[in-house]
């Protein structure tokens, strides 16, 4: 029997003792802490986790944060608050440091340096961009809250959503005063509006699903093909990964008009995210305060779903995909009609029925070279009564493109193919042929190549071409280039030149094809349109010894068309005569955006625009109707930190436009004056998640039929039943009918609302 040895027995408990002290010694937690700002200022309610673990935490008001009982080692960190950029970052936590670690965070309104994708479909800084792209944040749109997309556009310097008519009050965006089938919409990248109608594209998107809106003003043709004339405008929705767990925005006007904004991300499995938006939009209120007996605003019910999910793949590959659809009622006209007059001469009323769905998505192939296919489809369905006039219309739209991303030394390729189907169809003249149904469908094939060179640090040039081929009009050819110069941190300077194209779709010219007032009129084979553009952009940064930053951004352009699609409402007040110009039309003009930023909080934003365009034929000069010549935005914001209260005035302002009159006997004023849109919103973030805002729109309660008789003509008698013609079928002067009017609803420029109150809630839980 082995004797036993009481020593070893101490030296193996003394040894075990030891590796036990060492076991628990490497698995003893630590925490971590720090404070979040922004400059001077601390960032409360940012949300701080440790990618792929369970840490996660949100500041205080204070802008501290804390997390305890953190293993050793190295992790990557991450915050996301809500107007300031994600920051991530990778960082080492030790048992026996105290781990206090402070992190800065770059605010996404007026910063510079933002990643933009529109100007190259990559992803780059904005400075770093040779191609000029404007950048606001959810933070900008919320100054004035709006129930669409579209109304919140008024705020941006250069870009003006139109009315196009007063009864229904669908609409178009105007970019440098160009009309809206000159803009392209696009949601991640992918065109998703179709020539049906730009405002459909613009209603429905929940805004607290919006990251980031970018815009480029110029042609873009070369990238994104037709309709990418006059500029785009690039709706990037949330990372759902990033997004909050939920989010809610409610608000309400005095003239009870409801929009509710809704969020929710959910984790499927431990592969994918889920975000979904429901944005409820609903005013029934017939309200007529100009005393024409029709309705001031259109009554509208409408309700959006929006869902989109990205996966976890290997090496980071990027897969999200993005649903959406969209139902609204859409009601304006006389107070007195019910849905049994829809269609019928008794009452008149403009009643639209749309149904609308959409499908985006990206897909990184599982390849060594960065390929990536993208697709976007939508359906549109409209069935819309104009009075008597019927217009029931059915598009799809496919749209697939694949690129290749390289670089090879200096050289930052990018090369695509692309393919795009348009199948239209309506109960009009425009798609029958012989009395028999005749849809138009139309394939747009392309493929482009572009090549950035880096020649040094402060020299870049952009070179681009692409080629299209539409199956009526032909081949079509649109080159680009850009130049960058940085001459150093706080001056660049960059020069663009291109063209742009985009094919005929009739009923995207002008809204008053569709309501019956007038007969169409198509004088020749419309061909496509073409222009040529360049523009000189300037960006000037100065930064103070005190803290003040002033950032100012300067562009000249200058765009020729050829092929212009003009509609004359001249030769005959009862006809709307379509013609490619005989001639050619120029926009031209300067646009300056000026940022103020104070140590005091204090941030201004302003732009002003001064715009020329004109169409020349025969040798004449015609400035296009509703086509301002001078505009100016701003918005003004300062925080009292004491008492957690935010204050945003907001306005724009418009010289005059011209205006259609229907004859020389037509007492409405020929132009629009200088008018004004003004705001006021106060905002209290005293409660963890919360917020609680209420304000004023339109202080100055400008409404557009100041000094004039009326807005709509013979409002009293829309269905032409007293109007005498002549034998050339031109409307006489009678008693009954003393201006020689018909019925029509063009004459309309600004919105009819006048002075009201807003409240609302917006709710973020982390």
């Amino acid at each position: 029997m082995p004797k036993f040895n009481l020593r070893k027995v101490k030296k193996l408990y003394v040894l075990f003792i030891f590796l036990m002290f060492q076991f628990g010694y490497g698995q003893e937690k630590t925490s971590l802490s720090g404070f979040v700002s922004s400059g001077k200022k601390r960032v409360s309610e940012a949300r701080v986790f440790l990618i792929g673990t369970k840490y996660a935490t949100q500041t205080d008001s204070l802008g501290k944060y804390s997390i305890d009982t953190i293993a050793e080692g190295s992790y990557k960190l991450q915050i996301v608050a809500e107007g300031f950029q994600t920051l991530k970052k990778n960082i080492t936590v030790l048992s026996n440091e105290n781990n206090i670690l402070d992190f800065e965070l770059a605010s996404t309104e007026n910063q510079l340096n933002e990643v933009v994708v529109s100007g190259t479909l990559k992803a780059v800084k904005r400075l770093e961009s040779a191609v000029p792209v404007e950048v606001y944040s959810p933070v900008f749109f919320k100054k004035n809250p709006t129930a669409s997309i579209y109304e919140a556009l008024q705020n941006v310097n250069g870009v003006r959503p139109q009315l196009n008519c007063g009864v229904c009050n669908t609409g178009d965006i105007h970019i440098n005063g160009l009309e809206g089938p000159y803009t392209l919409v696009l949601i991640d990248g992918m065109p998703i509006v179709s020539s049906l109608s730009t405002v459909y594209g613009l209603s429905g998107i929940p805004n607290s699903l919006v990251e980031r809106i970018e815009i480029v003003k110029g042609p873009a043709s070369s990238l994104y093909g037709s309709e990418a004339v006059g500029g785009l405008i690039n709706i990037i929705t949330k990372n759902p990964t990033n997004a909050p767990l939920f989010s809610a925005d409610v608000f309400s006007t005095s003239w009870l008009e409801t929009n509710v904004d809704l969020g929710v991300k959910l984790n499927v499995g431990k592969k994918a995210t889920a975000l979904i938006g429901l944005n409820y939009f609903r005013y029934n209120q017939k309200i007529d305060n100009d005393g024409d007996n029709f309705t001031d605003v259109t009554l509208s019910d409408r309700i959006s779903l929006f869902q989109k999910w990205t996966f976890d793949r290997k090496e980071n590959r990027l897969f999200t995909i993005a649903a959406r659809g969209v139902y609204e009622d859409r009601f304006g006209g006389d107070v007195r009609w019910e849905k049994k007059h829809r269609g019928g001469n008794e009452i008149y009323g403009e009643s639209i029925y749309t149904k609308r769905a959409e499908l985006i998505g990206s897909y990184q192939l599982p390849f060594q070279e960065k390929l990536m296919l993208s697709f976007s489809g939508n359906v549109h369905f409209q069935d819309s009564r104009y009075g008597t006039t019927s217009y029931i219309a059915n598009q799809k739209i496919g749209f697939l493109q694949l690129t290749w991303d390289k670089k090879i030394g200096s050289h930052d390729l990018l090369t695509g193919i692309a393919t795009r189907y348009n199948y239209y169809d309506d109960n009009t003249p425009a798609t029958s042929q012989l009395e028999n149904n005749n849809p138009e469908k139309t394939w747009l094939p392309g493929i482009f190549v572009q090549d950035e060179i880096t020649f040094t640090e402060k020299h870049k040039l952009l070179l681009g071409m692409r080629y299209d081929y539409n199956s009526f009009h032909g081949s079509i050819l649109t080159p680009r280039i850009a130049y960058k110069w940085k001459l150093n941190d706080n001056n660049i300077i960059r020069l663009n030149a291109g063209t742009g194209f985009r094919v005929v779709n009739l009923f995207t010219e002008d809204h008053a094809a569709l309501t019956g007032a007038r007969e169409i009129i198509i004088a020749n084979n419309l061909k496509p349109e073409q222009s040529i553009n360049a523009n000189l952009n300037y960006i000037k940064k100065i930064n103070f010894d005190n803290g003040t930053f002033i950032g100012i951004e300067t562009s000249f352009f200058h765009t020729r068309f050829s092929n212009k699609i003009v509609s004359d409402y001249d030769t005959n007040p009862n006809q709307i005569i379509y013609d490619n110009i005989n001639g050619y039309a120029i926009s031209q003009g300067i646009s300056t955006n000026v940022d103020f930023n104070f140590p005091n909080g204090l941030k201004i934003i302003t732009g002003a625009s001064l715009l020329d365009n004109k169409n020349v034929e025969n040798g004449q000069k015609e400035t296009p109707f509703l086509t301002e010549k001078f505009t100016a935005t701003w918005s003004v914001s300062y925080k009292f930190q004491a008492i957690d209260l935010n204050v945003d005035y907001t306005g724009n302002m418009y010289s005059p436009m011209r205006l259609p009159l229907l004859s020389a006997l037509d007492p409405r004023t020929p132009e629009s004056p200088w008018y004004s849109l003004q705001n006021i919103q106060f905002t209290y973030s005293g409660l963890k998640n919360f917020e609680f805002y209420a304000g004023i729109k339109n202080l100055l309660n400008f409404l557009p039929k100041q000094n004039n008789p009326f807005l709509i003509a013979r409002a009293n008698d829309p269905f032409d039943k007293n109007v005498t013609y002549d034998t050339n079928g031109q409307v006489l002067a009678t008693p009954q009918n003393p201006y020689g009017l018909t019925f029509d609803t063009t004459y309309v420029y600004g919105p009819n609302q006048g002075i009201r109150s807003f409240f609302g809630l917006r709710y973020t839980l982390r």
